[in-house]
């Protein structure tokens, strides 16, 4: 069903795209710093429940595109590579921050900020971008569980990117002085993600061509 090789790959990718600081890191962070470390762990739920909606979007999507043209799923092949090395280029060249005002903000609302991750991933068209570019580097267009594969590579990739806010959110809740105080941690760690990204997008290519 799965090519194994390109598994091993999705997971290394999935894994560097989940730990690199964007805009869902930095949502969670910031709720996490600014009112605890349950309203973090909410905020990653909603964006949790904000990515099915991409996911299946990008199955059926896809799925179109499939059954009509083997030449723009290549198309989309490539575009996913290119995109996997300009998010490294921008990893390198960005200056992650978190909100370190210690401003007091209200009792949080956890069900607001649960609709407030569903609805800040689901209206950000570069969520869209990525699952369409991504998860066709890693499934077999001609297979009869070609949409079986897409959902499931989608459903671990925003599971494991779950995983990794709801850590993000314990660490920041109960730590957050010491990040605030310490920014080059968060700096060294895209730089290093940002030439991994890069290496994987040029190896994706450079093993399309074959």
């Amino acid at each position: 069903m799965f090519n194994f090789q390109n598994l091993y790959l999705f997971f290394i990718a999935a894994l560097l795209l989940n730990l690199a600081p964007g805009n869902d890191m930095i949502y969670v962070a910031s709720r996490s710093v600014s009112q605890g470390v349950k309203a973090g762990v909410v905020s990653a739920a909603g964006i949790f429940v904000g990515c099915f909606v991409h996911i299946l979007a990008a199955v059926l999507g896809l799925s179109i595109i499939i059954s009509r043209s083997a030449y723009l799923f290549q198309l989309i092949k490539f575009a996913g590579a290119a995109y996997l090395i300009f998010l490294g280029i921008k990893a390198l060249l960005s200056r992650p921050t978190i909100d370190s005002s210690n401003t007091i903000m209200p009792k949080a609302n956890y069900f607001k900020l649960f609709k407030q991750g569903i609805i800040t991933n689901v209206l950000n068209p570069k969520v869209a971008i990525f699952f369409l570019s991504f998860l066709p580097q890693f499934v077999f267009a001609a297979s009869p569980y070609f949409k079986v594969q897409l959902f499931l590579l989608g459903l671990w990739f925003a599971t494991q990117g779950t995983t990794v806010l709801i850590i993000v959110a314990c660490i920041l809740g109960k730590t957050k002085d010491i990040f605030k105080k310490n920014p080059k941690v968060w700096m060294i760690q895209e730089k290093v993600t940002g030439f991994l990204l890069i290496a994987l997008g040029i190896k994706i290519a450079l093993a399309s061509k074959k």
